[in-house]
């Protein structure tokens, strides 16, 4: 361990301990810090003052006690967070986005912590464009304010946005006059936050949650009518199945999707036809997965689906299907572009003359372009090691035009306008870094780690020019590893301050997501969930077998399932690191797999198992659990961060993961717990807000490391 703080272990709290024990399958497990869960947990997400006064005072505690033990490196945050500010381009606006008779775009005033979201005839610079919303007026006064999403009727006359005050993911949605800026008296409270209009513009459809915050109703609001009167046009009656509502690319559709991590169901609105009770394209199927988007000009649905007749398309085909006002049967699915085994299809966008498709293939993104009038298909792709690559803002069906953004862990961020018609590519902006950012200073690179079963693990790795590979160099490494997500190896402009310091930064694309595949998502999944850990342990193991690096030398970092991720390898291999850092981590699984009352432990059933009908994935889960497996031994330096009112990783999770190890364990090393408590699972809002997380992180990382 590169540095001891044997001294700040008497300042640590010491919460008390209130033994209590649950039983499952016979198997009986004690939890001294049960009591860190508020019973009360709902209203403390919709009143954060509602939090038990004990609780409270532990969590103030432990943030008191986090700030002493930085307190040396306030200075340094101050640095870092200097450094990032500078790199972020104060005025910054977005390219507009064509939308009937007008655009639309978002921008920044100079120190501004909010977007403002803007308006304008279709040719209008953004300067010249209508401020709608002014993010920085409706934060006033709030401890915590984020726009989430806004979109206009169809009519170019209103504006539907959405905002979270509190940081629980509770949204309110209002209604704003595009002609004068005020907004209708229609306010919709406690909603999901995602919404959709009716082609007359008479009627928003949103998500409404239940009790437990768990998204699972579509209702329909009238303008001018009270939300009590709002008419429910679909529930979901399965609490392992979430609900969410977006719109087709032609707006003919709204699509009401239902799904779990490994299900899915659709049901279509016509928006002409607000009135109608929507119809389920296909009934689910478990196991099968299909997304849907609208190909109007041929009067048929788009669907990007794993389901092949007898077999699976393990990743993912397209096919077409009729529209119906009964579901379908899938016999009646027409492929478009059949199964490419190792060519994993992300997405696919129906437009009037071609079909834009964006696959990873070889752990790379891709996009493919079709016509329909049978012209070979065009692809785009980058020639750097690694990069991400995604479509852009969209907003219109009948374009040649396809928006798609690129960057790489060197290259700043850039959109591009490609002409599906003639293959021309137009830049349209470059991510400015105003302090001066020079790729050319930097090596970011693509090498593969051997995993301990044999299989080749991706990893992303950026340093500068100037750093050694000489077994000198400190790392963080950065994973997930779960759900199929996929961390892309894009660009970072706060990253830089650790790259410039000497630090090594790798990316780890371990089992649990998509990186190669489907399969490489099973395969860190459910009785196979340990690859993930043993993944990221040979991804440093690789780094220090390349001479690169040494043991006791690298930092794990990750958020969320991520934090699992790094409680878990800390248990698994704690030798390798000199620290982990876990933001609001999903460390207390086995607890809240066995909780039905937690938002999202009945969908999460099929990603971990159901400890609670199996006794199987009871012990599963009970094996690698961070919680569960603390032992009496030495571990690596620790920063676990918290929301209070995060509804997705409950505050009591790293809470008690902290009080636990710094409890056991048999060193001096920091055991450290930092909860913000007027935020949720993202932290506090604002882009300068943010910053100042980043650069305590990263302090905490450049202290343990002695590079402080």
């Amino acid at each position: 361990m590169s540095n001891s703080f044997s001294d700040l272990r008497a300042g640590a709290p010491t919460p008390v301990q209130k033994p209590f024990q649950d039983t499952h399958h016979g198997v009986t497990r004690t939890d001294e810090f049960a009591w860190l869960r508020d019973d009360n947990w709902q209203a403390v997400m919709k009143q954060p003052s509602a939090l038990d006064g004990d609780i409270r005072a532990h969590l103030e505690a432990e943030n008191q006690y986090t700030d002493k033990v930085m307190a040396p490196t306030t200075a340094l945050q101050e640095s870092l967070f200097s450094e990032m500010r500078g790199r972020i381009l104060e005025d910054e606006a977005s390219v507009p986005v064509p939308q009937g008779e007008l655009a639309w775009a978002t921008r920044y005033v100079s120190g501004g912590e909010h977007p403002l979201i803007c308006c304008g005839p279709r040719e209008a610079q953004v300067e010249d464009m209508q401020v709608l919303i002014d993010g920085n007026q409706q934060a006033q006064g709030k401890d915590f304010f984020k726009i989430t999403h806004h979109d206009p009727d169809p009519k170019g006359q209103l504006l539907a946005w959405a905002y979270d005050d509190k940081g629980s993911e509770y949204f309110t949605i209002c209604i704003r006059r595009i002609a004068d800026g005020t907004d209708l008296p229609d306010r919709l409270l406690d909603t999901g936050g995602s919404f959709g209009w009716s082609a007359c513009g008479s009627y928003l459809f949103y998500i409404a949650v239940d009790e437990n915050h768990r998204p699972n109703r579509v209702l329909r609001h009238a303008l001018g009518s009270a939300q009590a009167d709002d008419v429910c046009v679909y529930e979901e009656k399965d609490p392992g199945f979430f609900v969410g509502l977006s719109a087709t690319t032609s707006g003919r559709f709204l699509i009401i999707s239902a799904h779990d991590h490994e299900t899915a169901e659709a049901h279509l609105l016509d928006a002409h036809a607000p009135l109608d009770a929507p119809t389920c394209v296909a009934p689910r199927e478990t196991g099968i997965e299909y997304d849907v988007d609208d190909d109007a000009a041929r009067d048929r649905l788009l669907i990007v689906t794993n389901w092949n007749g007898d077999n699976k398309a393990e990743d993912f085909q397209i096919v077409s299907a009729p529209i119906v006002k009964a579901h379908s049967d899938k016999a009646s699915w027409q492929v478009l572009r059949p199964h490419q085994p190792g060519c994993l299809v992300l997405e696919a966008l129906a437009f009037k003359d071609h079909m834009a498709v964006l696959v990873r293939e070889n752990a790379l993104p891709r996009m493919d372009i079709i016509s329909w009038d049978g012209t070979p298909a065009q692809s785009i792709d980058f020639d750097e090691e690694a990069y991400d690559l995604n479509f852009g803002s969209l907003a219109e069906y009948d374009t040649k035009v396809l928006r798609i953004t690129y960057a790489s862990m060197t290259s700043p961020n850039r959109t591009y306008d490609f002409d599906m018609g003639t293959g021309e590519r137009v830049l349209r902006k470059t991510q400015t870094v105003p302090s001066g950012h020079q790729a050319s200073d930097y090596i970011t690179r693509r090498i593969f780690a051997t995993g301990h079963d044999g299989v080749q693990i991706p990893v992303s790795v950026l340093h500068h020019k100037d750093t050694k590979l000489d077994g000198s160099a400190p790392v963080l490494l950065y994973g997930y590893g779960s759900y199929g997500i996929t961390i892309p190896a894009g660009f970072s402009v706060t990253r830089l301050s650790l790259v410039d310091r000497g630090f090594i930064y790798a990316i780890a694309h371990i089992r649990g997501g998509k990186a190669c595949g489907h399969d490489w998502f099973t395969q860190g999944r459910g009785p196979k969930k340990t690859n993930t850990f043993e993944d990221f342990a040979s991804a440093a193991r690789d780094l220090i077998a390349r001479g690169w690096t040494k043991p006791g030398q690298i930092t794990i970092h990750g958020g969320s399932a991520g934090g699992l991720l790094v409680g878990a390898t800390l248990n698994l291999a704690p030798e390798l690191f000199c620290g982990g850092v876990a933001e609001v981590p999903f460390v207390d699984v086995l607890t809240t797999m066995l909780d039905a009352s937690l938002p999202l432990t009945p969908p999460e059933w099929p990603e971990w198992g159901n400890p609670i009908e199996s006794r199987e994935a009871y012990e599963l889960i009970a094996g690698y659990a961070p919680y569960e497996n603390i032992t009496a031994k030495a571990y690596p330096h620790v920063l676990a961060t918290a929301g209070l009112t995060d509804p997705r990783v409950t505050y009591w999770e790293p809470a008690k993961w902290i009080a636990r190890l710094r409890e056991t364990r048999t060193d001096d090393g920091l055991s450290l717990l930092r909860t913000e408590m007027t935020a949720g699972h993202g932290g506090k809002a604002g882009r300068f807000n943010q910053l100042h997380e980043i650069a305590f992180v990263y302090a905490f990382v450049l202290l343990i490391h002695n590079k402080n």
